[in-house]
């Protein structure tokens, strides 16, 4: 139990903007956060790059290393520092690191927490948590949950940074159903770079209510967090360039590695952490994965998949049941471009979990009142890449869509760059959306559920639906999830009102 000051006034007094909380450490001692809330949103953005995201220096590759040599490890979860009867508080630094990720070769990184990625926090469905995030590192930084529904303070808007030496506290209600969600860096400009260092962790709600449904739980429920990444021969990680470039796939920061695997069921919690990357994801011989959630929770039946894909910031769960192979088989996760990630498939243990033909009724969105177009693009006229929404470079000052809570709205999305050809992303958020079309037909088969992001090939148009059902009021974003994109200023706003 917590010493001091109880969490459920301490998220009151983060809600109320105090400048000062305090809370009993895990080990007894006081641990002082400083919440002082700044006006940062109101603040003067730097200006945009002019550079073409694709430009820098062209590195052929990264120094060789061995398939599967090392074992993937399963990110350590984030303890509590204190707990009440409803709320849990973490407390989580971003801390620079010196790791290996290529043998023999020490990489500088930037970590939650000290670790590569950051460390998992598992929250539960109705219970509040508490991040205090203190910032170590030389330069600004934030943090965005991406898919949560937060308060638009606690959302970790671009230019609402946290300075270095600085700490400050992001409320959390989880008043959504259970799903997996990830956390990562969101500052302006440099939110590529950061979440590409490393800034970035998987954010977890369990849910009661699916409890019942006995998937595959504890040690076999494992997230798996993908991206890729470039090092030079000393072992850096290279961002400048076109990531194309980047060459070394990591599952949970190890590169293409192993993992040992009962002969049973496990849940797999497949996170796309690339900041400008789509994965298609298979097992050899074609073999089926149960695919039973999205980026927004349960499906409402589990839908057999031979392969899956993920763009950047999507996530999505399978079942694969290692049950059907024998004791020593080897078994590879394959992208398109190559292996991922091998299981060994090493002894048996018993399994009383089940995939049921039932998982978990998606809502019925109400009819929608308005329909909005969304086009994202490049801008070249100027001679370099600006990203841009509908035809504006991010402007924080500016609201560009004004939705009325309570609404619902459909929204078409268009991918306008087909000459040069860029793939996009689109990401909305503080709430999931159902994608009702693609191209003016139905959804494609990784469109199902619940979601926050999705592709845009080309020329690509999506259709999507939402409901702003929200106790949440004010300014909140919509961005291609390509991080660079972003940052070179393809993002909007939108604003919730009464």
């Amino acid at each position: 139990m917590c010493g001091g000051e109880d969490l459920d006034a301490l998220g009151e007094s983060m809600l109320n903007r105090r400048k000062m909380l305090a809370v009993g450490g895990a080990a007894g001692a006081a641990l002082l956060v400083s919440y002082g809330w700044r006006s940062s949103l109101m603040a003067a953005p730097p200006g945009p790059e002019t550079h073409d995201h694709t430009s820098g220096p062209v590195v052929l590759s990264s120094p060789p290393f061995a398939l599967f040599a090392a074992r993937m490890p399963v990110v350590p979860e984030l303890a509590p520092v204190a707990r009440t009867s409803t709320s849990d508080l973490y407390h989580l630094p971003v801390v620079p690191r010196n790791i290996e990720i290529l043998p023999g070769l020490p990489t500088p990184v930037l970590t939650f927490g000290g670790s590569f990625p950051g460390p998992t926090i598992r929250a539960r469905a109705g219970r509040r948590v508490v991040v205090a995030v203190e910032n170590q590192a030389a330069s600004p930084a934030n943090v965005h949950l991406h898919g949560g529904h937060v308060a638009p303070e606690h959302d970790g808007h671009p230019l609402d940074t946290i300075a270095p030496a600085a700490t400050r506290g992001y409320f959390y209600p989880n008043t959504q159903q259970g799903a997996t969600l990830w956390y990562h860096d969101h500052s302006h400009h440099t939110e590529a770079e950061h979440v590409y260092k490393g800034l970035h962790g998987v954010y977890i709600i369990d849910d009661p209510a699916e409890v019942g449904l006995n998937l595959p739980s504890g040690e076999y429920d494992v997230p798996i967090s993908l991206r890729d990444a470039l090092f030079d021969t000393s072992g850096n990680l290279v961002f400048s360039g076109n990531p194309r470039d980047r060459d070394v796939i990591l599952a949970n920061g190890v590169p293409v590695p192993h993992f040992p695997v009962a002969a049973r069921k496990y849940r797999l919690r497949l996170v796309n952490a690339a900041t400008e990357r789509s994965f298609t994801l298979s097992l050899g011989g074609g073999d089926e994965m149960i695919q039973i959630a999205s980026d927004g929770g349960l499906l409402p039946a589990p839908v057999a998949r031979t392969e899956v894909a993920i763009s950047s910031g999507e996530r999505v769960e399978v079942v694969v049941d290692f049950a059907r192979y024998p004791v020593g088989s080897q078994v590879v996760l394959y992208d398109a471009t190559g292996p991922v990630l091998r299981f060994d498939v090493t002894h048996t243990a018993a399994d009383r979990s089940r995939v049921p033909a039932t998982l978990r009724e998606l809502p019925v969105l109400p009819a929608a009142t308005v329909t909005r177009d969304v086009v994202l693009a490049f801008d070249r006229t100027t001679g370099s890449a600006l990203g841009v929404v509908n035809g504006k470079v991010f402007d924080p000052h500016r609201v560009d869509f004004q939705v009325r809570r309570g609404t619902t709205e459909v929204w078409n999305v268009h991918n306008a760059d087909v000459e040069p050809a860029v793939p996009h992303n689109f990401h909305l958020h503080l709430v999931q959306f159902s994608v009702l079309s693609r191209n003016g037909g139905p959804p494609g088969p990784d469109d199902l559920g619940r979601k926050d992001t999705v592709m845009l090939a080309p020329g690509e148009t999506v259709q999507v639906k939402a409901h702003f059902g929200t106790e949440h009021l004010g300014r909140y974003l919509y961005h291609c999830h390509f991080l660079k994109h972003s940052s070179l200023g393809m993002m909007a706003t939108m604003e919730i009102v009464a």
